[in-house]
């Protein structure tokens, strides 16, 4: 483990005053973020670029990260969205032929407050007993410790707000590939690049839509098909975006939706959402699927959850999480939506759910092959 000659002090409050003290790398100074934890033993730099992740402080649960440094390849957007990255170790010589610098530089040329040396598990052990907490990261130990009580008034009041509104992009986007098979609407609630890449892999131009797009947008764009993003936040708040998921799937066009998506095409049918006690995030998360008895090992990353027996008729679950019996998948108007929880384009498996992609695409052409768009 690198331990910095002299190196500054780093500290985590969390707002039940527990405090876990160590040494600080990346940037420099106090943040307030809901306090969450990853069990990815890879893809540190993709944790670090979702924006799923915004407004939340990450822990990294396995010990070592930035062994093979980062890339600007590898990024799933430009910007970092988290509040403060918490490991127990970082590596200050990365070794990887496609290394391009460290984890510590990154966090500093994106202002992100990192904290290291401290009992990672210990925090993992309470964030499962309690449940997700909101805590304070900061090189400021001195001057938070002197304002105590009135630091524990404001987590206990901090709450992720308009995280949908803070992420997405503002004006369409076109991504546009050599003789297109289909034409796709991507609406971008906090989208990660790699769902764009596999569509464009697959043969469609993709259109990147704001995340308030409309019916009417859709419509008059002529897509064969639209796949609704990943992204931050309770999707409850989306109260207009939900109302416009009820029109376009009135369109009859194929609609894939991945974990944000997923939940909001759920409220948007009539089906309820909740706050899970300390979310799935991680590469290992077990499905099943119901139509088989398979069970498919997925990468997730999500605090909010479907409640599997609100999904109204005619649409059903398809997914569940083999640990807690959560939903993880579900389909509406004859499979011509369908939706997951997990991440199909985040290799977890590594192979196991790509196929889900493909299945967008069948959609698609037997919709073209009935006279559709």
């Amino acid at each position: 483990m690198q331990i910095l000659e002299n190196g500054r002090k780093a500290m985590l409050l969390l707002e039940d005053g527990t405090r876990f003290e160590g040494l600080s790398f990346g940037a420099e100074g106090t943040s307030i973020g809901e306090v969450v934890f990853t069990t990815g033993m890879t893809g540190y730099q993709e944790t670090l670029t979702d924006p799923s992740y915004y407004g939340q402080i990450v822990t990294q649960t396995f010990p070592l990260n930035g062994n093979y440094g980062v890339n600007h390849e590898d990024g799933e957007s430009d910007q970092s969205y988290v509040r403060g990255y918490i490991v127990r170790e970082w590596c200050e010589h990365p070794s990887n032929f496609r290394c391009e610098g460290t984890v510590d530089q990154f966090l500093k040329e994106k202002g992100i407050i990192g904290l290291y040396d401290i009992d990672t598990r210990a925090l993992t052990r309470r964030l499962r007993e309690r449940g997700v907490m909101n805590g304070m990261i900061t090189t400021d130990l001195e001057g938070t410790l002197a304002n105590l009580e009135q630091n524990l008034a404001r987590l206990r009041e901090y709450a992720v707000r308009d995280a949908v509104q803070s992420v997405t992009i503002s004006q369409p986007h076109l991504y546009d590939c050599e003789n297109p098979r289909f034409r796709v609407a991507l609406i971008d609630y906090g989208y990660k690049r790699n769902i764009r890449r596999s569509l464009l892999e697959r043969g469609c131009a993709v259109t990147v839509l704001p995340a308030t797009a409309t019916a009417q947008q859709i419509q008059e764009g002529g897509f064969d098909g639209v796949m609704l993003s990943n992204g931050p936040g309770d999707p409850m708040e989306n109260q207009t975006i939900i109302q416009n998921l009820r029109e376009i799937s009135a369109l009859g066009l194929p609609i894939f939706g991945i974990c944000l998506g997923h939940q909001l095409m759920a409220l948007s049918q009539g089906a309820r959402t909740a706050k899970l006690k300390y979310g799935h995030r991680g590469a290992n998360q077990p499905v099943v699927e119901l139509s088989t008895g398979r069970t498919y090992v997925t990468s997730q990353n999500h605090g909010y959850e479907v409640v599997a027996d609100s999904v109204p008729a005619p649409g059903r679950v398809t997914h569940l999480n083999a640990n807690d019996g959560s939903c993880e998948g579900a389909t509406y108007e004859g499979g011509r939506i369908f939706t997951v929880q997990f991440h199909p384009e985040a290799c977890g498996g590594p192979t196991d759910t790509s196929e889900l992609f493909d299945r967008f695409l069948q959609l698609m052409e037997d919709a073209k092959g009935k006279g559709g768009n």
